[in-house]
């Protein structure tokens, strides 16, 4: 009765946890479009729209080993209960400052500094927390679920934040990302974190650890696992080669071929479209039985997709056959994301102790923030200096020769042991 109970919990889980994501992603990522929207408008300046990038990206970079230490050592509810209430404060305080001096470059900044340290703290902890929340068999369900929503916000964020910015105020943006926030905190404080979870209890008098000898037994436990490793390696050399993808993609579109800018969007929302229905699908059928296989053909499919991206300025094309070639580039690619993206983060879940989750998530986060601005600098260099197509399949090669090395069938077989027994069976089979 007990097990019936819990599963129905689960359930549970599983749908507040999709819609607080959805309305959370969906407020702000409008929020954030209107926020650009506003500063390019009042100042004209890209530096200051720059500014406000770095006020989000680098918080989460220097904040995440923190938002893992505290994952791993307090409340996960309370964690995440406390972040989404600090961005209601964080907002609300926009809103009176809008209302009563007027919007400013240092409340805007301020305010997304706070909003990117407290989404840090909430997406850490959350990661952490998926296999308290769900049962073992529901964890592909949840990560696709989690996708689906993103995927939701992204087609219809720019739509519905394009459609507000022209007839309401700001102040108004704000209301409704506070309304969105609130929603958020009242669905979170309904869940059981604990459900399915297998952390350690504490022992009364135990000698605490500090941050720092946290850190490192996070690294030390991270060094017991060759797996795991390999994993992390896999997900840094796709974070920093999708640099190129990133710069090269509206580079090549908009400057090379001259692309008109509502095809250049509707580009941009088949890549949306391929994540949702791929998640869509993920959500629905069994879980994936080879993870790391999956992920590993999803990165080789990603390699020939980003070469792909160059083939209009190799081979002539007329407009209309170009912009259906983009359309199904950016399809697949999204597609392809998910097909990556999921089997692995539910690999990972399996794999991690729940008593590290916070710290190992922390690290990886941590190094694809790093790595993933590093990249788009980088390639933005490159892509003035080289052809773009040659940018682009030289990547794509790279990419595919760090996943036929990074997961070799050697390391397939050892993450899935299963896989060489059943290739020992088929050569019985064949010499019977």
């Amino acid at each position: 009765m007990e097990e019936v109970l819990k599963l129905k919990k689960a359930t549970y889980h599983l749908w507040t946890f999709t819609i607080s994501k959805l309305i959370s992603s969906f407020g702000s990522q409008v929020y954030a479009f209107a926020i650009s929207f506003y500063i390019l408008q009042v100042t004209g300046s890209a530096t200051s729209f720059a500014m406000n990038l770095i006020c989000s990206l680098l918080p989460r970079t220097l904040i995440a080993p923190f938002a893992g230490y505290a994952a791993d050592k307090y409340s996960r509810k309370t964690i995440v209960i406390t972040a989404q209430i600090a961005s209601t404060f964080a907002i609300g305080g926009l809103l009176l400052v809008s209302l009563t001096s007027g919007l400013s470059l240092v409340a805007i900044y301020t305010t997304t500094v706070v909003l990117s340290i407290t989404s840090t703290f909430s997406s850490v902890t959350f990661s952490s927390s998926i296999t308290g929340l769900v049962d073992d068999g529901r964890i592909q369900k949840a990560m696709s679920l989690n996708q689906m929503s993103i995927s939701f916000a992204s087609i219809g964020s720019p739509a519905v934040g394009g459609l507000l910015y022209g007839t309401v105020s700001m102040p108004v943006f704000l209301i409704m990302y506070m309304i969105a926030s609130i929603i958020g905190v009242f669905l979170e404080s309904t869940m059981n974190f604990k459900l399915f979870a297998k952390r350690k209890e504490v022992i009364v008098g135990e000698p605490k650890e500090s941050m720092l000898q946290s850190m490192k037994a996070g690294l030390a436990y991270l060094k017991l696992q060759p797996i795991l490793i390999t994993l992390i390696w896999i997900a840094l050399f796709i974070n920093f080669l999708f640099g190129a993808f990133l710069v090269g993609y509206s580079f090549i579109l908009i400057e090379k071929m001259k692309m008109v800018s509502t095809h250049f969007g509707l580009t941009e929302g088949a890549f949306a479209v391929g994540m949702l229905l791929l998640s869509i699908y993920l959500s629905m059928r069994k879980e994936v039985k080879y993870p790391l296989l999956v992920s590993k053909r999803g990165i080789l499919g990603m390699g020939v997709i980003m070469g792909s991206v160059a083939l209009p300025l190799l081979i002539p094309m007329q407009y209309g056959f170009m912009f259906g070639l983009y359309v199904f580039i950016m399809f697949s690619f999204g597609a392809t994301m998910i097909i990556v993206n999921t089997p692995m983060q539910v690999m990972m879940q399996k794999m991690i102790d729940d008593d590290y989750k916070g710290r190992v998530f922390a690290i990886l986060e941590t190094m694809a923030m790093a790595l993933m601005p590093l990249g788009v600098v980088i390639y933005g260099f490159l892509y003035d200096i080289f052809p773009a197509e040659w940018i682009l399949i030289g990547s794509s090669l790279l990419l595919i020769g760090a996943v036929l090395y990074l997961a070799r069938p050697s390391v397939v077989r050892k993450a899935h042991p299963e896989l060489g027994e059943l290739k020992v069976m088929k050569s019985e089979v064949v010499s019977e």
